[in-house]
């Protein structure tokens, strides 16, 4: 050491009087100067010493709040939700990143061959693939947290499900307004996913969070793909139709009531669905 914390300095400290800068420079200097603490320790109280390191260390540990952690209080979410939300993994970067360069490269790929078919029957899978990937023991590496978290388990699934939608639908909003050709039809992908992902949430009650968005998003494609066999081709897809979004929006909300009656599987340790549903 070629310097050590000046006497009258010790004794500001001892009493919380060292201001900055000279506080931050006797925090770093006392963490290595053994005969600067024990200096510090013949002018302090020992309890009074040692609940201010455990303080420093508490603060010193703490793990720094995610950057939209931090919105989410600022906003009045409760400190565990945010938390929780900040956890979730389709809310990292990686997740909307990816979701984003696939919808830039679907948009680009319909306005190269004029085929909106494409873009309306990926936009419905991102958020029921999102919701999916956002809940369950194997697949939320934060569901241990959600055990614990003073949160009922379907206000959880809600509360992830809201702020998966809200990111998800306002990337495919905006992919939207990058097909102004295609008027309305351009918005007829948003039915059909409220309707993938309320059943994909019912269904996840009782086939789990993996099976049930994977039998889903098979059934969308297949019915796509059978449609598409009867339809001539410059026809717009049923399930793109006046008919075909009002038969979407009857699945939703047929889904709905149905996730909300089974609400109180989510309860369930390990979440319902996994190892209940072969004995419900």
């Amino acid at each position: 050491m070629t310097w050590h914390v000046a006497e009258e300095d010790l004794r500001a400290y001892a009493h919380g009087e060292l201001a900055p800068p000279l506080l931050w420079s006797a925090d770093s200097h006392l963490t290595g100067c053994a005969p600067c603490r024990a200096r510090l320790a013949a002018t302090t109280d020992p309890v009074a010493l040692d609940t201010a390191w455990e303080r420093l260390d508490a603060e010193l540990d703490a793990p720094r709040p995610a950057l939209l952690e931090r919105l989410l209080v600022r906003l009045g979410v409760a400190d565990h939700t945010a938390r929780l939300l900040a956890a979730t993994p389709v809310l990292r970067r990686s997740w909307l990143l990816s979701v984003l360069f696939l919808l830039v490269m679907t948009v680009l790929a319909v306005r190269v061959a004029d085929q909106p078919a494409l873009f309306l029957a990926l936009a419905p899978l991102l958020p029921l693939a999102g919701v999916a990937l956002s809940y369950g023991p194997s697949l939320d590496p934060t569901y241990e947290m959600a055990v614990v978290a003073p949160l009922h388990g379907f206000r959880l699934l809600m509360i992830r499900t809201v702020a998966v939608l809200t990111a998800g639908l306002v990337f495919n909003g905006l992919a939207t307004l990058a097909l102004p050709g295609y008027g309305l039809l351009a918005l007829s992908w948003l039915l059909p996913a409220l309707a993938l992902t309320a059943t994909g949430l019912a269904l996840t009650a009782r086939l789990g969070p993996v099976f049930a968005p994977v039998l889903v998003g098979g059934g969308w494609l297949t019915l796509l793909l059978v449609v598409a066999t009867r339809t001539p081709e410059h026809d717009t897809l049923a399930p793109f139709t006046a008919a075909g979004q009002s038969t979407a929006a009857a699945v939703a909300a047929v889904a709905a009531l149905l996730l909300y009656q089974s609400r109180d599987r989510f309860d369930a340790r390990p979440l319902a669905g996994f190892q209940e549903s072969g004995t419900a």
